[in-house]
């Protein structure tokens, strides 16, 4: 059994989430409060002993590692010659929008979406172009509406996607059908395919999810794919990602693109970290799922007993929870901004995933049950007091 219930002081260790003040709380970016698996600690001090850190560069021991991972948990092997090594999936998914679509082009997403897709989009000068996903408010579930998206795709300047597969912040895992049908799509109007899959291991209730570049051959050859560990583990700071491309001359493009935009060298904890990660940190995840899925039950039971002005959007991925408080404002921002004065709880401002963003907090429940709870106190106590200012 690992350790999941102990609150490990992160205040002033340089740690973007915990930058806050004394009395704050901070349950908004997608870093968990979990100590990283023994197993991959290890690795990381014999590396630190051997005293030596120049250049260095992954061989086939981190290929393997990656798709033997990939073949254990979900069933979907990836070739070792379509694989990339990369610092990141941000700096993979900028590069690839660098060289895969032109200056003016639209690149289409399915908002509310991670945010920092529009960044990656609008720094390059290209425009977002986004196929909303519909919602039910109602069941509190989201779908795609695929005659829209085609018409976004059909657009002569779309000629990039990129998927969230699971989706941040919603929390769905888009299933093999939906995966097939999108990619469909893309292929009759000429749009490359980026799926960003870097919550793919974090599935904690129901079907796994489907890796895109598992579905049939004649499907898969528009599409990139960015894994990594960095939510799955907690390692964000090793700046380790695989890129999965199957077709040659796409992978050449994107991957002459990662070489010429110096991404970086690795990490020097990067190689032996993602290693033992990927051979030996199979039981720590399958006991941190069923902590976040404790998690999840624990924030919906609560909410719905004790704060039954919200609702959860019931997804079955990551560790992220979307929160829809429109019966209390349709500005998201004003709220998240009052509860953390009141409170000093902090979780996420919604609008800035956009579509209905501004309908939703997202909150990281990826920390132990104590401070879940903590955080659930206030945020009652924040939306009371917001409901006596109405």
């Amino acid at each position: 059994m690992y350790d999941f219930t102990s609150m490990i002081p992160r205040r002033n260790t340089d740690s973007i989430k915990w930058d806050v003040q004394p009395n704050e709380l901070p349950m908004w970016v997608a870093d968990m409060d979990f100590k990283v698996a023994p197993e991959i600690l290890s690795a990381m001090r014999q590396k630190v002993d051997f005293g030596i850190f120049g250049y260095e560069e992954p061989h086939d021991d981190y290929f393997d590692a990656v798709a033997n991972w990939y073949a254990s948990e979900h069933h979907a092997r990836p070739e070792r010659d379509w694989m990339i090594f990369s610092t990141g999936v941000v700096p993979t998914i900028s590069s690839a929008v660098r060289r895969v679509t032109n200056v003016g082009d639209n690149v289409v997403v399915q908002a509310p979406v991670y945010n920092i897709f529009y960044n990656s989009i609008i720094n390059n000068g290209r425009h977002v172009l986004s196929s909303d996903l519909a919602y039910d408010d109602t069941e509190h579930q989201y779908h795609i509406d695929y005659a829209d998206l085609e018409q976004k795709l059909a657009d002569p300047l779309s000629t990039m996607m990129i998927l969230c597969n699971p989706h941040n912040p919603i929390g769905k895992v888009w299933t093999r059908d939906q995966l097939i049908k999108i990619n469909q799509l893309c292929l009759k109007h000429h749009v490359t395919l980026l799926s960003d899959e870097i919550h793919g291991d974090l599935v904690f209730q129901g079907n796994d999810y489907t890796p895109m570049f598992s579905l049939p051959s004649e499907l898969i050859q528009n599409i990139i794919v960015c894994v990594s560990p960095s939510k799955t583990f907690n390692v964000a700071a090793l700046h380790a990602a695989t890129v999965i491309i199957p077709n040659e001359d796409l992978r050449n493009k994107v991957s002459r693109g990662i070489n010429t935009d110096e991404l970086g060298e690795p990490n020097l904890l990067a190689i032996p970290g993602t290693i033992a990660a990927y051979t030996q940190g199979h039981q720590w995840v399958h006991e941190l799922r069923e902590q976040i899925q404790k998690n999840v039950l624990l924030v919906t039971t609560f909410c719905e007993q004790s704060i039954p002005e919200v609702a959860i959007v019931h997804g079955t991925a990551t560790y992220l929870m979307w929160i829809d408080v429109s019966q209390l404002t349709n500005d998201a921002t004003k709220l998240e901004t009052f509860i953390r004065q009141e409170t000093g709880l902090f979780v996420s401002d919604g609008s800035v995933y956009r579509g209905n963003g501004h309908l939703f907090l997202r909150m990281n429940v990826a920390s132990p049950t104590s401070m879940v709870k903590d955080g659930l106190n206030r945020l009652k106590t924040g939306i009371e007091k917001f409901k006596n200012l109405q």
